[in-house]
């Protein structure tokens, strides 16, 4: 029987999306193919930009953290 469940790594531990549905002890082989990301590097800070677009005294704040460096 061959079944195609998606997980998620953490160290040596796979989470899976869902129950195998098979016996607690029971002996089965993996084979691993890794998902490609749907998420690019920088996407979030992409989506955020223009988030203080309509708060106008940012620069302002902007400046005087940068002057307190």
């Amino acid at each position: 029987m061959n079944k195609i469940i998606k997980g998620i790594v953490h160290g040596n531990t796979i989470e899976l999306d869902k129950n195998l549905g098979i016996i607690d002890g029971q002996k089965v082989e993996i084979v691993i193919n890794i998902s490609k990301s749907t998420k690019q590097w920088g996407d979030g800070i992409r989506r955020s930009a223009g988030g203080w677009a309509d708060y106008p005294e940012m620069d302002a704040i902007m400046e005087k953290i940068q002057k307190s460096r």
